[in-house]
């Protein structure tokens, strides 16, 4: 059963902007999933940027209050900035060789470490279009 954002749960805008411009190696990258790992916990890592008002939006779904207790539960976050697709974008390849754009992106893994979702990894670039409860759903979908 699925759980159910709170009814006087919703978010504000302004939208929080997650992204830092950081350089993120491969080496921190894998290092990441290795201590989710370690901590018997699921990796979450999502690109995005501040210009995109779809990652925008799924950040403030992310900090409301019954979305952020579960995933602080269940998953290890690591927000990832592409900038203009600038910065980043070759650890796209780590999950998948065919990507090339497209954010928000977002690759959940189990806790063994290995992708679970990429066949739909690209569910949040629309995220907007998306109730609360939608996205909150597709994290209950594959964390846990």
């Amino acid at each position: 059963m699925s759980m159910v954002i709170n009814s006087n749960e919703y978010p504000h805008t302004p939208y929080p902007e997650p992204y830092k411009e950081i350089k993120v190696t491969l080496n921190e990258l894998r290092e990441f999933i290795k201590k989710s790992v370690d901590q018997n916990k699921q990796s979450l890592v999502i690109f995005g940027a501040n210009w995109c008002p779809d990652a925008k939006f799924l950040e403030a779904v992310m900090q409301l209050p019954t979305v952020n207790s579960f995933l602080k539960k269940y998953v290890n976050i690591l927000n990832i900035d592409i900038r203009k697709y600038e910065i980043n974008t070759e650890l796209f390849n780590f999950f998948d060789s065919d990507i090339n754009d497209g954010i928000p992106r977002v690759f959940i893994m189990d806790k063994r470490g290995l992708n679970i979702n990429l066949d739909s990894n690209d569910a949040m670039r629309m995220a907007r279009e998306l109730s609360s409860q939608e996205i909150f759903n597709y994290f209950q979908k594959f964390i846990s």
